[in-house]
């Protein structure tokens, strides 16, 4: 029997393995969810916003790296779709859009809803097309899907309202043939880069998400140069944890001094598989070698001496072979006091760190000078909790972070050792991507745990998909970093010498908000209850909100804090102080 256009898609995307599609259902989406409705094994996920909806998609597809997709109906219902699929486009996800169009001839016409889709996705997508026949099925649909794949980005494929029931005149199943080639740079330069790198002294190697697959071999190479290891945010998940004893933690605003210390007291720096984007992060004057699958990436960020385009592992040991047994110059072994001494500032930093997040932290001597300073309502400190949550986890939790603070406490307290995983709009860098993106990895598998560190600013802004939780009953736990606050956007303000202005929010209770909503909320507002409280919502079934009120005032020093930084902060405390003393109600 001929297939219409909605069972054609729909019967492509069982046959690539596709196991949930996310968005909001209604007009020329209608045929499509029916056909979703009578497929075995396809789940249609329906979300408040389609915004949610792009995010889950691109969270499953960061997490398997295969295709995650996600619809939205004529007009707004696609518009909305936006920033989920730009989140996507920067994290360099596979993702599906199917958009919803008004029919075919009314194309043009301003019709009610109309929008030019094609337009619409132009800077966005890899591939955008708008069916104008059924027989340009399977054709078009296979190769959308080989540029979202192929690619890595998003393809949208828009679907006139009536299209979706109409008949093939010539079906056939789709074929999509599609195989993930491995690259290699070139013998010489490879060559090259092995000598600049015999001839180091101090190698330092930043490492990024695409290096991930590559693992044991960056960590033999790592070996090989007594290098330390600095990771990018994204390359956490897979290369943290006491089994890798060459990493240094992150550097740029969200990082420590030992990592920063790493990349400035090097000769050389390999980089592999990073777009590390911050340039100022990048120490001048030093050798530098790149390795990247896009030929587009090499010296983006910084000056390149080698740049190597190709698989990260494959470089990687053809880099392996050519280096010396023993390099020209080095008598024996390679000296590894460069690694030595990176090593042992990261860990007298996080002897530090760990003594900020010891809840009891505040009753002591220097903690109570510095609550007197910076927490006079004795509120929960994010390191406390975001410390809790690194003890309590599982080893193999999937971890997501909102944009700001949140991600600040993650990075520098929660290890990402074990198989857990981590994702979060760290290209992109949206606001409300933690729940919806929790919410697409908690339908992968609803036994895993999921835990998302929510800012209350991104949670609020995507609050209604909290019912897609609970009407999917996913077990996903919420940690919202409740300061009352656009945390990230108050510190932007007074390390430029202003005052806080714009930031404060007027949040309800979440946790009461989530009781009503039929979801367990628990609500901590004393640092005592901390520990007991994060094991009580990872120990309750289903989703669970833990809304811990946390100091809004907690200040993150950067790696390599600035004395303009420092002045500029004192100046905005200064102004903030004045402010509320000339304010009705200030004291």
């Amino acid at each position: 029997m001929t297939r219409t256009v909605a069972r054609v898609i729909v019967d492509a995307l069982s046959e690539l393995g596709v196991r949930q599609v996310f968005g909001v259902v209604g007009d020329a989406l209608n045929p499509l969810t029916d056909a979703i409705r009578t497929t075995e094994g396809l789940e249609w996920v329906g979300c408040r916003h389609e915004e949610a909806a792009a995010f889950a998609a691109s969270a499953q597809s960061q997490l398997t790296g295969t295709l995650g997709v996600c619809m939205g109906t004529v007009g707004p219902g696609s518009v909305h779709l936006l920033n989920g699929l730009y989140d996507a486009a920067k994290s360099h996800a596979p993702v599906l859009a199917i958009a919803g169009q008004v029919p075919l001839a009314e194309l043009g016409s301003d019709y009610f809803q109309e929008v030019d889709n094609d337009a619409l996705f132009r800077d966005v997508a890899v591939f955008r097309a708008t069916i104008t026949s059924p027989d340009q099925l399977p054709q078009m649909l296979e190769t959308a899907v080989r540029h979202a794949l192929g690619r890595r980005g998003v393809a949208v494929l828009t679907v006139p309202g009536d299209l979706g029931e109409r008949e093939l005149t010539a079906d056939r199943p789709a074929r999509f043939s599609l195989n993930a080639p491995v690259s290699r740079p070139d013998g010489s330069a490879v060559h090259r880069a092995a000598e600049l790198l015999d001839r180091s002294e101090r190698v330092t190697l930043l490492v990024g998400e695409g290096a991930r697959a590559a693992r044991e071999d960056v960590l033999t190479l790592a070996d090989r140069l007594a290098a330390p290891m600095v990771l990018t945010l994204k390359a956490k998940a897979g290369f943290e944890g006491d089994d890798n004893p060459f990493q240094v933690g992150q550097t740029g605003l969200i990082g420590n001094p030992a990592a920063a210390a790493a990349l400035q007291d090097a000769d050389t720096l390999l980089l592999l598989g990073t777009d590390f984007p911050y340039r100022d992060w990048y120490p001048e004057g030093r050798t530098v070698i790149q390795v990247d699958t896009e030929a587009t990436h090499i010296g983006r960020r910084v000056p390149v001496d080698v740049g190597l385009v190709g698989d990260t592992g494959a470089t990687v040991r053809d880099l392996l072979d050519d280096l010396a047994a023993v390099p020209a110059g080095f008598e024996g072994a390679r000296d590894r006091s460069h690694l030595e001494r990176a090593r042992e500032r990261f860990d007298q930093w996080r002897t530090g760190q760990a003594r900020l997040a010891d809840p009891s932290h505040d009753k002591g001597v220097v903690g109570r000078i510095r609550s007197a300073l910076d927490n006079r309502a004795h509120d929960i400190r994010p390191e406390a909790l975001a410390a809790a949550v690194d003890r309590i986890a599982a080893d193999d939790a999937v971890f997501t972070s909102d944009t700001g603070m949140a991600t600040v406490w993650l990075s520098r307290f929660v290890e990402m050792r074990g198989e857990r995983r981590l994702i979060g709009s760290y290209n992109l860098g949206s606001m409300a991507n933690a729940m919806p993106q929790a919410l697409g990895a908690q339908c992968l598998d609803r036994e895993r745990q999921v835990v998302a560190f929510c800012g209350d600013g991104g949670l609020s802004m995507l609050l209604g998909d909290l019912m897609t939780l609970k009407t999917y009953r996913l077990p996903v736990k919420l940690v919202v970093f409740d300061n009352r606050r656009l945390g990230m956007v108050k510190l932007e303000q007074e390390q430029s010498g202003l005052p806080e202005f714009g930031t404060v929010l007027d949040n309800p209770d979440f946790a009461a908000v989530a009781e009503a909503m039929g979801i367990t909320g628990i609500r901590v507002t004393d640092p005592a209850e901390v520990e007991g409280a994060v094991r009580r919502a990872f120990g309750s079934p289903g989703p669970v909100l833990l809304d811990v009120l946390t100091n809004p005032d907690e200040i993150a020093v950067p790696a390599k804090p600035t004395v303009e930084q420092g002045w500029g902060f004192a100046v905005a405390k200064v102004k903030e102080i004045v402010r509320s003393h000339g304010e009705p109600g200030g004291d």
